[in-house]
């Protein structure tokens, strides 16, 4: 009886995961270094027990917890069930290439794992206190993952950037979230939801005002244009394997947080934070497609890509339907998938004494391993939105979300920029395929890796061939 009361307790998953990050941190302390394998097999069954948990509570009800804090519904079963899965496959690529260059192990999955623990409190937070501390766990461990290769200036100077806008950022959300707080005397979403519907003028002045601060905190923690500033220096300043962690999971937290509080916390305000979003997601898709355009550093590159993402992933949510939400969280899982393709092979190909960071580096790819080249060139395609990538179909359901909305001429100017955006990702297949390596260097061969590599990529492909599944989860997940 007690062991079906916690299979169906809401909050097991959260529960689990920081008892199993306790127990990591414990063996890390006592073991010796050459057993620090221990401490990744800990945390791999850490995130493989909270992703078993997460499925086996998908089909409880909506349930309300803690006093209306704390929330499970399907949203917060699929994003947290990504976000673990995402981890996952993370810490596969990130072993060896974490070992090579004596980045403290044990510090890297523990922080790994904290950071994962606020991106599921944050999933699932019901009240802005619950929101902003699941906010401030899912942070604090990356600005200390950016600086954790210590002899590196580069990644100090990443990790001080990025420690001081993020600072910054949350110091605008949190007076934002103040901001609601005072106008509506509650810090539980239902209630705030329901004081926003009838508003004095006094009340929505304010609520206004609040919102401005918490769309820019939003922003800068989703890295869209005008807040993403930090967005290319971090990229390209911290080790690739950080890198890979800071442009996934912690993007489908951000949409979390947008859901919750934008969605479900203020749908009385739909038409002010719609004008806002229209701002941003133009400036991304502009700024993000334009600058990748002359980028050499991959990285760079990508995080231009990213900032431009984000901007494709906000026209769902500013159609405000269902179905534009749905495709909104459709594209971000999309995009967390490709971009963790993306990275994962830039930590395969890298080997110690060799980053593989510039475009150039990628020259005769084909040649000297043709199935590593097919993988990318099926995330590049993917990320240019190339049938039948699920990139393909992630642009086709917020452009679908903007025509049922009547935004046509935003449809027009996102499907304008997306042929733009199209060469560069094109560019890195020319160079894998067409153009020979300036110098030879050996491909390390890595079987787990290797195997990890072709199921990330391959679902690129097979999401995009079969992409009903996911979108009837998504739409499941905002169905009304």
């Amino acid at each position: 009886m007690l062991f079906e009361t916690i299979l169906t307790y809401p909050a097991t998953p959260e529960i689990f995961l920081l008892g199993m990050t306790c127990i990591v941190l414990l063996a890390d302390l006592f073991i010796k270094q050459q057993e620090k394998k221990i401490t990744y097999w800990l945390s791999q069954f850490a995130l493989v027990g909270t992703a078993v948990l997460v499925l086996l509570l998908y089909n409880v009800p909506s349930t309300l917890l803690f006093n209306g804090s704390f929330i499970w519904d399907k949203t917060a079963a699929l994003m947290q069930f990504a976000i673990v899965a995402i981890n996952f496959f993370i810490l596969i690529y990130a072993r060896e290439y974490i070992r090579e260059r004596k980045i403290p192990q044990g510090e890297y999955y523990l922080l790994s794992l904290f950071s994962v623990l606020g991106m599921l409190v944050l999933v699932s937070a019901y009240s802005l206190l619950t929101l902003y501390l699941g906010l401030e766990l899912l942070s604090l461990p990356l600005y200390a993952m950016v600086a954790l290769q210590r002899d590196s200036t580069e990644c100090a100077e990443a990790a001080m950037k990025y420690f001081v806008t993020g600072a910054l950022a949350s110091g605008m959300l949190l007076y934002g979230l103040s901001m609601f707080y005072g106008a509506t005397q509650s810090l539980n979403i239902t209630e705030i939801a329901q004081v926003t519907s009838n508003l004095s003028s006094g009340q929505e002045l304010m609520l206004i005002f609040g919102l401005v601060f918490i769309i820019a905190g939003v922003v800068f923690k989703l890295g869209a244009a005008p807040f993403h500033m930090w967005v290319p220096d971090v990229y390209q300043g911290a080790p690739t394997s950080v890198t890979l962690f800071v442009g996934t999971a912690p993007k489908i937290a951000a949409l979390a947080m947008v859901v919750r509080l934008l969605i479900e916390g203020t749908p009385a305000l739909v038409h002010q934070w719609q004008e806002v979003l229209i701002l941003i997601a133009v400036l991304s898709i502009a700024l993000g497609n334009v600058v990748a355009i002359v980028q050499s550093n991959l990285k760079r590159m990508l995080s231009y890509s990213a900032i431009a993402h984000v901007g494709y992933m906000s026209l769902g949510l500013l159609a405000a339907t269902p179905d534009g939400y749905a495709s909104a969280l459709f594209y971000m899982l999309a995009y967390a998938l490709m971009s963790l393709g993306a990275f994962g092979m830039l930590v395969l190909l890298s080997k110690s004494g060799a980053e593989v960071d510039k475009i150039g580096d990628l020259r005769g790819l084909n040649t000297r391993n043709p199935w590593l080249a097919f993988m990318l060139l099926l995330v590049m395609f993917s990320m240019a939105g190339i049938p039948p990538m699920v990139g393909f179909f992630a642009k086709l359901g917020v452009l679908e979300a903007l025509i049922g909305a009547h935004m046509v001429w935003l449809a027009t100017f996102a499907l304008v920029f997306a042929i733009i955006g199209a060469y560069y990702y094109l560019n890195v297949v020319k160079v894998m395929y067409f153009e020979e390596p300036e110098i030879q260097y050996p491909i390390v061969n890595r079987p787990i890796i290797n195997v990890a590599i072709s199921v990330n990529c391959l679902m690129v492909l097979w999401l995009g061939m079969f992409p009903s599944g996911l979108i009837d989860l998504c739409r499941a997940a905002f169905a009304m």
